[in-house]
């Protein structure tokens, strides 16, 4: 599968998919590679996070990616965001 399997799911089907991949790698049989903007899936318990971009490819914490860290401020301040449009 290519491209990104949340991006017709609402919230709830996402959430939906995090459990169903939560649950993949407890059969030890499995292994997930995922590409994602989503916060909501890249927030996969016990997941290592890789984000990808000019410098290359690198570790990095949930916290810290870029999809998190701006839905957070906007949802924190969605006027200062909107009031550019």
């Amino acid at each position: 599968m290519s491209g990104e399997p949340e991006s017709a799911l609402p919230f709830s089907g996402c959430l939906a998919l995090l459990g169903i991949l939560k649950e993949l790698p407890a059969t030890r049989s499995s292994q997930v590679i995922l590409s994602t903007h989503s916060p909501l899936l890249a927030s996969l318990p016990g997941a290592r996070i890789y984000e990808v971009g000019e410098w290359g490819l690198r570790a990095e914490e949930w916290e810290d990616l870029d999809p998190v860290t701006n839905w957070k401020d906007f949802l924190d301040a969605p006027a200062s965001y909107l009031r550019h449009l």
